[in-house]
């Protein structure tokens, strides 16, 4: 086995392309995450994904299981029970002998499942290491289907806030600290977030906090960073009404027909 010192993931990816790709049942293994991005780091996991047959998917993860193995024990491993995709399957893999932050997160896709995580605005763009037939194609963006996402999200945030928002004031004026703090960021600032990525990033309306440093302008960060910390319940009410006149002026400046894919 190799030690913990030289178990990068490269030697990873490369154990387990030898591993997969002789594979009959399976189609398709890709890095999606940092590495569509180009955004790996030292704290990067790594995102894999894999189409397989149908009929194949426990004998796929058992492959998996056994090339990972070769390399180091397997000390944690999560399955993700239900997912909202069909035909889609998760599991997690955290090796003894490799960094604790480089955690092993994969997919694995039956070749009839509908959602394959390929399409490049979304998910950036996937860096293949094999692809033996037609199943793993890039599909476009579908604007229209966006833009009718895009409009189902700000109805809902409008709704939504007009109608829990004031939750926040209500334990405020109890002073109940947790129960207000909790709302705030329950309530205002997540209406708050999604706002701004549907203004800013709309393909990534719906991923809440995953990817914002890189997707919202720096300006906007720092705003919020500010807004999120809290000292005490003074400090909150101020900041509560300026979260709540941000997001409703932010709201009211999107049209939701322009797709503002900024990358």
């Amino acid at each position: 086995m190799k030690n913990k010192k030289n178990l990068t993931r490269e030697i990873v990816v490369n154990t387990l392309v030898d591993a997969l790709k002789p594979l009959e049942y399976i189609e398709a293994f890709w890095e999606a995450g940092a590495a569509a991005f180009g955004r790996i780091d030292d704290w990067s996991d790594i995102d894999l994904y894999l189409i397989v047959d149908e009929t194949k998917v426990d004998e796929a993860f058992l492959a998996v299981e056994k090339a990972l193995r070769s390399l180091s024990p397997i000390r944690q491993k999560y399955e993700v029970k239900q997912l909202p995709w069909p035909s889609v399957f998760q599991a997690f893999y955290r090796l003894e002998n490799a960094s604790e932050y480089m955690l092993i997160d994969l997919a694995i896709m039956t070749s009839n499942s509908p959602e394959k995580f390929l399409e490049p605005e979304t998910h950036g763009r996937a860096v293949f290491y094999f692809n033996k037939t037609d199943n793993a194609e890039l599909p476009k963006l579908d604007r229209e289907a966006l833009v009718g996402k895009l409009q189902e999200s700000l109805e809902r945030l409008r709704v939504r806030f007009d109608m829990f928002n004031i939750f926040v004031q209500k334990e405020i004026n109890r002073g109940n600290w947790l129960e207000a703090i909790d709302l705030y960021h329950g309530v205002t600032l997540t209406s708050l977030v999604e706002t701004l990525r549907i203004r800013y990033k709309p393909v990534h309306y719906d991923f809440k906090m995953r990817y914002v440093h890189y997707e919202l302008p720096s300006g906007v960060i720092k705003r919020l960073e500010r807004l999120y910390f809290i000292e005490d319940l003074e400090e909150l009410q101020v900041k509560y009404h300026e979260a709540t006149e941000w997001f409703r002026k932010a709201i009211s400046e999107i049209n939701p027909n322009v797709v503002y894919d900024k990358r």
